[in-house]
């Protein structure tokens, strides 16, 4: 899914375009024991919880496309199921047609996050089923609200952790004083989600979903793997890592500073130049050729074998190892952070000696104060 995708299933979250049918929850301790099971129809729900929860689903699409939101897909597998993609695949499936209406699905459900969602305190499980009637749009993308062109069937689950309120004073207004606050177990905003079937090319792909996690370097692999039963794509932590790798590989041992800079500041200007577009830039090989031939750091099977062991078949998306904002230089006495843009002004010199790295400025804040430089 991409972001116009992401957005536009998003939107539905609000009382005019409300589309969910069911809601299903289940509140489980720190023990791993439910305490709590519950599905109705979501449209029963006072007004002000119902604004809650919809807080909660929007929250579950957001963030950045393929560091908080990862595009999954089902590939054929041996299986018990009858299900070719699986029977993490077949149940996510059957709990969408049976519009979370199954106790014994729901139960299933339930007992697969209890035995491989990592979390030591309590949480609350949330899944809704909704049916988005998906408009028509011509040509130059306008939407024909009339005109619908199919039904998107899915399912919403959100992992949200459960914390007790922090202590503190309250007042009283009937017997004038001021007391202290009862502490209440509160729902927070979700920790992991996840969207089933995707939602590509604006329609229905049930080998795909859409997966959330608040956290990036912390996807939970085991979770996906063990309920939803796909093999993750590696992390934007993980991306980050391989990349630098594959840097060292290829350029060596302590290589030149104006080199590593003009890479990054290249991979950057790639990033403005496909900045609108509809899918997130990802940096495959050419790209990668390109980009190290233009600092001159290209050397044939130097730079093919670090490509095939490091990068391989993953794929590389360019925010998730340079952020388009800044970027960090780590020295031994401190650390300086220059935005992304200004990063090709950042020059080396040598003054009585000793190297520098020099950065063009002609005023600096020093604690607060503005001082010129």
């Amino acid at each position: 899914m991409n972001k116009k995708e992401v957005l536009e299933i998003r939107k539905q979250f609000k009382p005019e375009n409300c589309a969910i049918t069911r809601i299903a929850g289940c509140y489980v301790d720190g023990e791993k024991e439910k305490r709590m099971e519950r599905e109705e129809a979501f449209l029963t729900l006072p007004e002000e919880q119902a604004f809650k929860y919809f807080d909660i689903f929007k929250k579950t699409l957001s963030g950045k496309i393929g560091k908080n939101l990862l595009n999954l897909e089902y590939k054929l597998k041996e299986s018990r199921s009858s299900d070719p993609e699986g029977e993490e695949h077949e149940l996510l499936m059957n709990l969408r047609e049976s519009k979370l209406r199954d106790p014994a699905l729901l139960d299933e459900f339930y007992e697969k996050i209890l035995t491989s969602y990592d979390c030591a305190e309590n949480y609350y499980i949330v899944l809704i089923h909704a049916v988005y009637d998906v408009p028509g749009k011509t040509s130059d993308g306008e939407v024909l609200e009339d005109a619908s062109e199919e039904v998107y069937d899915f399912i919403l689950c959100c992992i949200c952790p459960v914390k007790l309120s922090k202590p503190g004073l309250t007042y009283n207004g009937k017997d004038e004083r001021m007391e202290e606050r009862t502490r209440d177990w509160v729902v927070d905003m979700p920790d992991k989600g996840f969207l089933f079937p995707a939602f590509n090319d604006r329609s229905t792909d049930i080998h795909s979903l859409l997966y959330y996690t608040k956290k990036s370097a912390e996807v939970q692999e085991h979770l996906v793997r063990d309920v939803l039963g796909i093999d993750v794509v590696a992390s934007a932590d993980e991306q980050k890592d391989v990349f630098a790798r594959f840097l060292e590989d290829t350029l060596g041992e302590n290589p030149d500073f104006d080199t590593v800079k003009d890479i990054y500041d290249g991979i950057n200007v790639a990033m403005i130049e496909h900045e609108y577009d509809v899918e997130p830039y990802k940096i495959d090989k050419n790209s990668l050729i390109k980009i190290l031939k233009n600092c001159g750091a290209v050397e044939g099977d130097t730079f093919d074998e670090a490509y095939r062991e490091n990068i391989g078949n993953m794929e590389i998306m360019a925010s998730n190892i340079c952020d388009g904002k800044n970027i960090s230089i780590q020295l031994a006495d401190g650390k300086m952070t220059i935005a992304t843009e200004s990063i090709g002004d950042v020059t080396t010199t040598e003054i009585n000696g000793r190297k520098y790295i020099a950065v063009p400025a002609e005023y600096a804040e020093v604690n607060g104060i503005m001082a010129k430089v």
